[in-house]
């Protein structure tokens, strides 16, 4: 059984006077909520040989932060497509994806990544997955079971296993708190 995480990029802040959206940085509060996060996938024992990710500078400052709190680095592939993908596109890097990796960790950005989960995961009223439909906020953590080599990966070929949000884990990083 595979597995296949989808990690959003944390909170960004639209503060810094950026020029271009790619340039965007993380805020404090989405540097806790990348840290709580990989702290969480630590405690949880959770793994992955293949880590794909977008080069843009809050999904480089997310995994900063997630690495700090799982307590090592993993080296991710920067690939430029992941930038505001769709989920056509998210699938097509998945299905390109080494055939010997068990464990994917993909981190992107919304719509697409949440749109991707729609995508895999048949709409069978189950909770997490209604829980996700109606928002996958920053830093959020989805995990799906796949049975399928990564090239035959297609729509409704997954199961949700995990959805797991920042304010799950600690109630100050959810959206009404400072």
């Amino acid at each position: 059984m595979r597995t296949l995480t989808l990690l959003r990029h944390a909170k960004s802040s639209w503060d810094d006077p950026v020029q271009r959206d790619f340039d965007r940085p993380v805020n404090q509060k989405g540097l806790r909520a990348a840290r709580t996060m990989g702290e969480y996938c630590r405690r949880e024992a959770l793994g992955w040989d293949h880590v794909i990710a977008s080069p843009a500078v809050r999904c480089v400052e997310t995994l900063d932060g997630f690495w700090e709190g799982y307590g090592k680095t993993l080296q991710p592939v920067w690939d430029r497509r992941v930038y505001l993908a769709s989920c056509v596109t998210l699938l097509d890097l998945i299905n390109d994806a080494p055939s010997e990796a068990e464990n994917i960790l993909l981190v992107g950005h919304n719509p697409g990544l949440e749109d991707l989960v729609l995508l895999l995961v048949p709409d069978e009223g189950e909770e997490l997955r209604d829980a996700l439909e109606e928002k996958f906020p920053t830093a959020s953590l989805a995990v799906m079971a796949i049975e399928e080599p990564w090239e035959d990966l297609a729509a409704r070929k997954a199961k949700l296993t995990r959805f797991v949000r920042p304010r799950d884990l600690d109630p100050a990083l959810g959206p009404d708190q400072a």
